[in-house]
């Protein structure tokens, strides 16, 4: 990607007004979202005929009028979204280009088994290839997501140490990484857990090399504002919120609490859409989501 188009991309993510939309669903999570989505599985054969059917849903979205730069800063990827077209373009390049929304992409490839009370990435193989493809694809940044069951100190500071390692080969590769250590919206210590989770990562962030710049991912927290000191850190481009099963009016109502986060949100921006709508209910449905995250995100 040309210098010049990357840091376009970097200045929207740090100070543009907005959220970023995920449209990540990979494998696992793809039949329930294309079952809220009005397509259920006795519609489809095969993976290949479900992955058609998501990237119909997602085209879909990436193409209605109130998905623009307005409102939707930025938006992730699965990848084999980053492989397929939008509207005779490679979707990175068309949500760039004739969106002018950031294309990020999900590399994590699903959570190892639970122990020290949270849950590692499993390991991701090829990764630098993986992002070398992504690079020539126009992709800014990446995701990757694991979780945090309880406030456990040890796999706590295990799950951000894994973060940053595999952040700092991202940033090798010259893109910006998400950092998404997820806490747990139903965990009995939350609060707490967020606590550790603040300290270990300022401690690591304090690590990084001029240039060296993250994203953070992270639940929305119990106490409003504490991760406001980490989107101070000269380190951290932005601070973005995960839905994590809160419904969308909670989300948002949480999330507009929070004065340095924006939405990352998934399942409340398609909330209410189905394949079955004419595109004018689709759209004007899509909007009101779009909206409602925009609001809270600033």
């Amino acid at each position: 990607m040309a210098s010049d188009a990357f840091q376009q991309m970097k200045q929207q993510m740090a100070e543009g007004q907005g959220f970023i939309a995920a449209l990540d669903q990979s494998g696992g999570s793809t039949p329930k979202a294309l079952a809220l989505y009005g397509v259920t599985e006795d519609m489809y054969d095969g993976d290949a005929a479900m992955f058609d059917e998501i990237h119909q849903m997602r085209t879909r979205i990436i193409t209605a009028p109130d998905f623009t730069k307005q409102k939707v800063l930025g938006a992730i990827l699965f990848e084999r979204t980053m492989r397929g077209e939008v509207a005779g373009k490679p979707t990175a390049q068309a949500l760039w280009e004739d969106r002018g929304i950031v294309p990020f992409l999900k590399i994590d490839k699903g959570l190892e088994a639970e122990a020290d009370g949270v849950q590692m990435m499993k390991p991701i193989r090829g990764l630098e290839d993986t992002l070398k493809e992504a690079a020539a694809f126009g992709i800014f940044g990446t995701k990757e997501r694991s979780v945090i069951q309880e406030a456990n100190a040890k796999g706590i500071a295990a799950v951000v140490a894994q973060q940053f390692e595999v952040g700092r080969t991202v940033l090798s590769c010259g893109l910006v990484p998400i950092l998404e250590p997820e806490v747990n919206i139903k965990s009995a210590t939350k609060a707490k857990a967020e606590e550790i989770l603040k300290a270990e990562i300022a401690k690591h962030l304090d690590t990084l090399e001029d240039g060296q710049d993250v994203m953070l991912k992270l639940t929305i927290p119990t106490v409003d504002g504490l991760y406001d000191s980490l989107a101070d850190h000269p380190r951290v481009v932005r601070v973005v919120a995960l839905s994590g099963g809160y419904s969308t009016d909670e989300a948002c109502a949480r999330l507009a609490r929070q004065p340095k986060m924006i939405a990352s949100f998934s399942r409340a921006l398609t909330e209410g859409l189905s394949k079955q709508m004419p595109d004018t209910d689709f759209n004007a449905a899509l909007g009101a989501n779009i909206d409602q995250i925009y609001k809270a995100s600033v």
